[in-house]
């Protein structure tokens, strides 16, 4: 399963989720599913499986703050517990205890990172604008804990339900370089994006990646991903493709290196 989640859904932008299963080194997209608010979230991840099998499932979103930022506000450097104290603020709070630790610091390393940021490219978990992923944790991983999933290293939960931290990004990156392909203002979603995204399902289709899997779809699922220029089903479906991987290293890895529990780590990276 990859999710590309939203910490505000809406009608015009919910949280996507591409549900899939693998198949001798092929990703079966079975479909994808579209969540306006976050209890309607909530309650499909909480459902059990298809004929209760297990899931590895990859989340758009980061699971931990850098340890930097969390020993200089004098937080808890357990995950569960900083996760309290995280989530117990608002996010205007937050916002504030960002900003003051980013103004003491000098130009060009304002942002403390994690130690997955830099192979995997991704923004500061502690960003909260363009893009702002922190919000998307304050929202998302309260929801993986009240559903019980298993986070490795981070949270014991149901055997049968992995959660990981995913990065479409990273993914697209390997496979069209920096090439945007997406837009959530429908006056940016140019013909260059589409057939960025086009090139992208090409070499998925082709297993063209480190990953070495393959992305087998419709038509009708190719025509769908090719059309979005949110690109918000294709990060979904690239999070899936990146979880199926997880699923196939050996058993209990997920492909993860020795990482701090307390930052977390972006599965691929």
């Amino acid at each position: 399963m990859g999710c590309d989640f939203s910490s505000s859904p809406s009608k015009r932008k919910p949280i996507v989720v591409a549900i899939g299963r693998l198949h001798r080194g092929t990703v079966l997209l079975e479909r994808l599913n579209h969540f306006q608010t976050l209890p309607q979230f909530l309650d499909f991840l909480k459902q059990p499986t298809t004929d209760n099998l297990p899931c590895v499932a990859g989340f758009d979103l980061p699971f931990g703050l850098p340890r930097t930022f969390v020993e200089h506000m004098n937080w808890p450097t357990t995950w569960p517990e900083c996760m309290d104290k995280f989530v117990a603020y608002s996010r205007e709070e937050l916002r504030q205890f960002f900003k003051a630790f980013c103004d003491a610091r000098p130009a060009g390393a304002k942002f403390a990172h994690r130690a997955t940021d830099m192979p995997a490219g991704s923004s500061p978990s502690m960003k909260w604008v363009n893009p702002p992923v922190a919000w998307m944790m304050h929202a998302g991983v309260p929801l993986l804990r009240e559903a019980a999933w298993t986070l490795p290293k981070m949270q014991k939960g149901q055997a049968h339900r992995i959660a990981l931290e995913a990065y479409p990004g990273l993914l697209a990156r390997e496979l069209i370089g920096h090439r945007s392909y997406k837009s959530d203002d429908t006056s940016k979603q140019t013909p260059d994006r589409w057939l960025a995204r086009k090139d992208i399902l090409h070499a998925l289709d082709m297993a063209q990646t480190k990953l070495a899997l393959r992305l087998k779809l419709s038509a009708a699922q190719h025509d769908t991903l090719l059309a979005d220029g949110s690109g918000d089903s294709l990060d979904a479906v690239l999070c899936m493709v990146q979880a199926a991987w997880a699923h196939v290293q050996p058993k209990n890895t997920y492909g993860l290196p020795d990482f701090d529990p307390l930052e977390g780590w972006i599965v691929s990276a």
